[in-house]
């Protein structure tokens, strides 16, 4: 497969935390992905982009939180994460490189 426009709207940019660092301990990397995508267009995008093959995908809707600025209101944008399972035997760097 080709990476195409369509897979680099799907995936935004991987997810460098400690609890996505323990799950690439256990073949899993973790993407913020677009609101609307689903999970067969997310598998598809990760094959494409990265070439590997994907096991499983589960995703995480988590809702913008209500803060304050300047004593403003304002509401932080919900974010959906994907946690993409890989084959065995493939990997992605995700790494920072510092």
């Amino acid at each position: 497969m080709s990476a195409k426009a369509e897979h680099y709207d799907v995936i935004r940019k991987p997810v460098v935390t400690e609890k996505a660092t323990m799950a690439s301990e256990n073949g899993a990397v973790v993407f913020e992905v677009s609101i609307d995508s689903n999970k067969p267009q997310i598998k598809e995008a990760v094959e494409a982009l990265f070439g590997v093959k994907v096991k499983a995908v589960n995703t995480t809707i988590t809702k913008g939180k209500v803060k304050r600025f300047r004593g403003q209101l304002g509401k932080r944008k919900d974010v959906k994460k994907a946690y993409v399972t890989l084959e065995e035997g493939n990997t992605i760097d995700v790494s920072t490189g510092l």
